[in-house]
Formats: C-alpha cells, structure tokens, sequence
C-alpha cells in the first residue's frame, strides 16, 4: 500500500473579519456566540492559506468551539 505524504504545515493567528467580541453565528451549527480568535493553517514552503478557523464562545461564558471560518456571519441582533 502507498501512503501519501502530507505537506508541511504552520499555525497562526488569522486576521479577524470583525473585532473580537463580536456576536456571531455559526452557520454550520446555528449557535451563536462571541467571535474569539481565528487561526490559520499555512503550507511551510509557499505560506499559501490551506484552512481557517474561528473560535467562539457562547455569550456570558461556557466552553468555546470551532467552526471553518467561512461558516460564521455577524449575528442580525449584536
């Protein structure tokens, strides 16, 4: 069997698409909750995006989760 070889990669802290704090909704689940971080996986050699993803945490606490960044909007009511 061949097994095929992964290219190196890098995590970063990712630009946000709106300040941090921000209500937002995860499309992918339907929960809300406040925008926390994004981090970025890069490839090591061309430094080209291969995944982005958004940290949120439920307004008024609890336990964060991650979503794909392309799955979050900003809230309609913030």
């Amino acid at each position: 069997m061949t097994q095929i070889e992964k290219p190196a990669t890098m995590l970063d802290y990712g630009t946000l698409p709106y300040p941090q704090g921000t209500l937002v909704e995860d499309r992918a689940s339907g929960r809300t909750g406040e925008l926390q971080d994004v981090i970025e996986e890069r490839l090591k050699d061309s430094g080209r995006i291969v995944s982005r993803t958004a940290y949120i945490r439920p307004r008024g606490g609890g336990i964060e989760w991650d979503t794909p960044l392309d799955h979050v909007r900003r809230a309609e009511t913030d």
